[in-house]
C-alpha cells in the first residue's frame, strides 16, 4: 500500500553527519566547535541571500563562510585544507538511525526523497557515498528552483518534483529554520532533535518531534496516511 504523504528528508546534519569533518577543524583551529560556527555563518549568508537576492549556490556559501572564519580565527585556509572539508562534505557518514529508519518508512508505503540545499550532482555523491540513495525515489536540490530554503519555492519545487501538492509533503529536518519554511509553504514537518540542535520557541513546534529519526519515523507510522 502506498501512503499519501510524501517525505522529504533534509540531507546534511538530519541524515548525515557532519562531526566526521572535527577532525579537520581541530587540525586547522584546534577546536572541534569550529566546525559549527562555519555551519552558521553558512546558513547566515544562504539566508541572507535567499531574502535579499541574487541566488547564490549553496557550495559558494560554504566556502566564502569557511574562508570568513578563518579571517575571524586569524588563519589562513590552504587549498588543500578547504579541498579536505569541502570535499569531506561529499562522504560524510550517515547516522547510525538513518538506513533503519528510513527502511521501516519505505516498507510501510511511503514515498520518499532526499532534499536538499546543495546542488544535484554533491547530494547525489553524498547519499551513494553513504549508502543510502537506493532508498530514495528522487534526490532533489532546491538549485532547481534557484531559492534555497527555507524559501516557500524550493519546497513547491520539490512537490512538484514529486508529483504532489505541497500540502500532501512532510518535510523532515534538524534544523528549525528548514521546518519553519516547510510550514510556512504549507507542508506538514518533522523535528529531529539530534544534540546540539536547538527550537526556535516564536516557530510553532511541529506536530512530529524526535530525539532521532527512530522517534520520528514511529511518530509519523502512526500519524500518517
Amino acid at each position: 500500500m502506498t501512503r499519501t504523504r510524501v517525505l522529504l528528508f533534509d540531507v546534511n546534519e538530519t541524515l548525515l553527519d557532519m562531526a566526521a569533518l572535527d577532525p579537520h577543524f581541530i587540525r586547522i583551529f584546534g577546536d572541534a566547535r569550529v566546525r559549527r560556527e562555519w555551519f552558521a555563518t553558512m546558513l547566515g549568508s544562504a539566508l541572507l541571500f535567499t531574502v535579499t537576492g541574487p541566488y547564490v549556490e549553496f557550495g559558494s556559501h560554504l566556502r566564502t563562510a569557511l574562508r570568513l572564519v578563518a579571517e575571524r580565527h586569524g588563519k589562513t585556509i590552504s587549498s588543500t585544507d578547504e579541498q579536505a572539508i569541502l570535499g569531506g562534505v561529499r562522504t560524510l557518514p550517515p547516522h547510525p538511525d538513518v538506513r533503519p529508519a528510513l527502511e521501516r518508512l519505505r516498507a510501510a508505503g511511503f514515498r520518499m526523497a532526499a532534499f536538499t540545499n546543495s546542488v544535484a550532482a554533491v547530494e547525489e555523491a553524498q547519499l551513494a557515498n553513504a549508502g543510502i540513495r537506493d532508498l530514495f525515489e528522487q534526490a532533489i536540490s532546491a538549485d532547481e528552483a534557484k531559492r534555497l530554503k527555507p524559501a516557500r519555492e524550493a519546497y513547491e519545487t520539490a512537490a512538484k518534483r514529486m508529483g504532489v501538492p505541497v500540502s500532501e509533503t512532510r518535510l523532515v529536518a534538524a534544523h528549525a529554520w528548514d521546518v519553519a519554511g516547510a510550514l510556512r509553504a504549507g507542508a506538514a514537518a518533522a523535528f529531529v532533535a539530534r544534540p546540539g540542535m536547538q527550537w526556535n520557541p516564536l516557530i510553532e513546534r511541529p506536530d512530529v518531534w524526535g530525539a532521532d529519526l527512530g522517534a520520528v519515523a514511529d511518530q509519523i507510522l502512526a500519524r500518517d496516511p
